[in-house]
């Protein structure tokens, strides 16, 4: 990309992040979260129609990206290059970016059940932990296990090893309806809700999704996965 087409680039992002509207979306979209449409044009102050096309603009220009769960669409930054540019902007406005508000149920906000694995904001703690000892990594639109990975969730009991033969997928990133962040979806994330509930770290709430935490389970999350909750 030579210079010239450098600086239009730069201008055209400049103008996608400088209309009122659009900031105040990306702004919301900061702390990580993802966004519904309806909940990015009440943040805009925009009609859904109106908001659509600012939507549309920020896609263009590849400032946030389309997130698909089920039958909802979500809204999140692309990516954390440019969450880094925004607050850096954001640093010399001195604005503070509105925090984010779950409308979920409270009883199913902790723990519950997503299909056959865990959500809800102890699913999500299980993800970063399990980022965050670099037990699994990203890879394509999916997650991998790494040596230490394989060596620990072993250990644990689980079968640590992809099925070749199995169609469903062994672990992905699976955008948590209620937090907005990725909890650990597929074979991989039901192996580990399989496990908690056998070993009495988690227990079932008859006739809903949610899930309790038992004083075991305390215990363990935080031997395990270094997680206090």
């Amino acid at each position: 990309m030579d210079v010239e087409q450098s600086e239009l680039r730069l201008a055209s992002v400049a103008a996608a992040i400088a209309d009122p509207a659009r900031a105040r979306m990306l702004c919301c979209l900061l702390d990580g979260r993802a966004r519904t449409a309806t909940e990015l044009a009440v943040v805009a102050q925009k009609s859904p129609s109106t908001a659509s096309s600012h939507f549309q603009k920020l896609l263009e220009q590849g400032l946030v990206t389309l997130v698909t769960q089920g039958k909802h669409r979500y809204f999140q930054l692309v990516s954390a290059d440019v969450a880094r540019a925004l607050e850096g902007l954001l640093s010399i406005s001195s604005f503070d970016a509105p925090a984010f508000k779950p409308s979920t149920p409270c009883h199913l906000r902790h723990a519950r059940s997503c299909y056959d694995h865990l959500a809800g904001e102890l699913g999500v703690q299980v993800h970063d932990a399990l980022l965050r000892k670099q037990w699994i990594c990203l890879q394509d639109s999916g997650y991998q296990l790494t040596a230490t990975g394989t060596e620990r969730l072993t250990a644990l009991g689980l079968q640590a090893v992809p099925d070749s033969s199995a169609r469903r997928r062994f672990a992905y990133p699976c955008l948590d309806w209620s937090q907005r962040c990725s909890h650990l979806g597929g074979a991989l994330g039901a192996q580990l809700l399989t496990h908690m509930l056998h070993d009495r770290w988690l227990m079932r709430t008859l006739d809903t999704r949610a899930l309790t935490l038992t004083p075991k389970g305390r215990k363990r999350l935080a031997a395990v996965f270094d997680i206090s909750s």
